[in-house]
């Protein structure tokens, strides 16, 4: 394990030794829901997580938020509400009347989240990874998010993509996006930051075709092989996340094709910094699922103790100065290149 993921797994230790401790003061190693009799190895309460579904990145979230709540004095029970949002919902009603002292949910829906803050009434909640669509629906004093700025995500990208053509001289690119889940957040603002980011720095960019493989290998791979073998062409493969973007990879070489052009994805799973280390994917963001795991757990604790959702973690509050930004802790996204990747491996 290299440097960054090692970094991230020591923020969980240390975040977990502070938990021990008690809190008090701010910084990654203090801070828990606000007294020593709570902490410890004994259990003091129930946090009820509710996954969208399970794939490499919410597995990897899911296990730091186990760590991180059992180092906590809290158990952690984990659903998977495989992606439908009305048994996502019952979740959330069954752990409510369970008594459970705080739910997180990474929502199937976002637009559904008003429902879900229904289902939790007065109990704790905290979204992580995917927002809701309506931010509105926050409340600094009883429900929260906790996950990355999509709006960099994609801005990422696009200022790869962007300098990469600039040194090759080239300002009119075409380019194949593979899209995520239409409608979602993550996939508008993704989708959104590449583009902005590359007329930003003057690079002229139009897309050959917009295909929804929603964030799906396979179908990724369904999609895209028909693109491939038609003849049109392409200068880049943008995808939404590694999972698409390794499929246009296999896409690519199912069908023959020498991959002398960037192929760029979001999340840097274990199989994605592979491909960007073997040259097949030429750049990917690090989304930080340890750091989301233990920010919704820390924000579950603050929220039962009544204080900042990120006290005792180093992460900072939404700077927009709405009123919902007290309600959003920010787990910063990281670009990643052959050049850094040895770090996130």
């Amino acid at each position: 394990m290299k440097l960054k993921k090692m970094m991230a797994m020591l923020l969980v230790g240390a975040t977990c030794v502070g938990m021990m401790a008690g809190c008090g003061s701010s910084g990654s190693s203090s801070g828990g829901n606000g007294s020593a009799e709570s902490t410890g190895s004994g259990e003091s309460g129930k946090i009820t997580l509710v996954m969208a579904q399970r794939d490499e990145f919410l597995s990897t979230l899911e296990a730091a938020a186990t760590k991180a709540a059992a180092e906590k004095g809290y158990k952690l029970t984990a659903q998977d509400a495989q992606s439908d949002s009305q048994k996502q919902i019952q979740f959330v009603e069954t752990a409510k009347n369970g008594g459970e002292d705080a739910v997180i949910v990474n929502p199937v829906d976002s637009d559904a989240a008003q429902s879900i803050v229904d289902a939790a009434g007065d109990m704790p909640l905290v979204f992580v990874n995917r927002p809701p669509t309506d931010l509105h629906v926050l409340d600094a004093e009883n429900v929260a998010f906790v996950g990355s700025d999509e709006d960099t995500s994609g801005y990422f990208q696009g200022e790869y993509l962007a300098q990469y053509y600039k040194d090759k001289g080239q300002t009119e690119i075409k380019y194949i996006l593979l899209q995520g889940i239409l409608g979602q957040v993550s996939q508008i603002k993704r989708c959104a930051g590449v583009v902005k980011a590359l007329e930003d720095n003057g690079i002229k960019a139009t897309p050959v075709v917009e295909l929804a493989a929603e964030y799906d290998r396979a179908k990724a791979i369904d999609k895209i092989s028909p693109v491939l073998t038609s003849g049109q062409e392409f200068d880049c493969i943008i995808s939404n996340n590694d999972a698409m973007a390794l499929g246009a990879v296999e896409a690519c070489e199912n069908a023959g094709i020498t991959i002398d052009f960037p192929i760029v994805g979001i999340d840097c799973t274990k199989d994605g910094a592979a491909a960007v280390e073997s040259g097949k994917m030429a750049m990917t963001v690090f989304q930080n699922p340890e750091g989301q795991g233990i920010g919704a757990v820390m924000a579950c604790a603050n929220l039962i103790a009544g204080k900042a959702i990120n006290e005792g973690t180093d992460y900072d509050l939404d700077s927009n100065g709405e009123s919902y930004s007290d309600s959003i802790i920010w787990v910063p996204f990281e670009p990643v290149t052959k050049d850094n990747v040895a770090d996130y491996m």
